[in-house]
């Protein structure tokens, strides 16, 4: 396998920048919601340094990216969050959570734009690192949101999904809150396949746009 050390570098960059704005989108709207325990630990925060987990952050994506598999996957420390504290209790906890998919959603709208302005108006090639550079930041942006709106405990989509469920399901809540780790690394030992569907399919409708 021949990876050229540049391109592999400006992967990590556009997958780190991703993650830290999806972590960061978290910590700042629980703190405008009355949650500042992601503040007092040093969260609230775009320093990428601030939500590196060694594994989730570093280790994974690089083996991902060498090995080209296509899908450049991880996570960043957990932001925490004291749901206690949100002024909207129902509500609260989805909101905080889907403040990081909406993030990647804004920062995927931006790259667009930036590749429609290189597309008509500078014509960098293809091959241009700048151009390769938006290009993940696209699909990046794509996969981290799609994959965490899911509604698998505990990716984001989850907690939408425990808003939206009646109170007659609380026993499902807890269930879902207990065993939702296994079904997502099940999902992600076996589901390859569709989740490469799911994001081909995503991707697929941005076309039109690029």
């Amino acid at each position: 396998m021949n990876l050229d050390p540049i391109l592999l570098v400006v992967n990590f960059i556009a997958f780190f920048l991703a993650l830290t704005v999806h972590e960061f989108s978290h910590a700042l709207v629980a703190y405008l919601y009355g949650d500042k325990t992601a503040a007092y630990e040093g969260r609230l925060t775009l320093n990428p340094i601030a939500h590196i987990d060694l594994f989730g952050t570093i280790l994974l994506p690089l083996l991902l990216i060498i090995s080209q598999t296509g899908i450049v996957f991880g996570w960043a420390k957990p932001v925490p969050v004291n749901y206690y504290n949100l002024k909207n209790q129902k509500w609260g906890p989805a909101i905080v959570s889907l403040a990081g998919p909406a993030a990647n959603l804004v920062f995927l709208i931006f790259s667009l734009i930036l590749w429609n302005l290189n597309k008509y108006y500078l014509m960098l090639p293809q091959e241009n690192l700048l151009v390769q550079f938006v290009s993940l930041l696209i699909i990046v942006n794509s996969i981290l949101m799609i994959f965490n709106l899911l509604p698998i405990f505990p990716l984001d989509g989850s907690k939408l999904l425990f808003a939206i469920l009646p109170d007659r399901y609380e026993n499902f809540k807890i269930f879902w809150e207990r065993n939702g780790v296994l079904f997502l690394i099940i999902l992600m030992i076996f589901g390859s396949g569709f989740l490469n569907l799911l994001f081909g399919l995503f991707l697929g409708l941005l076309t039109p746009f690029m």
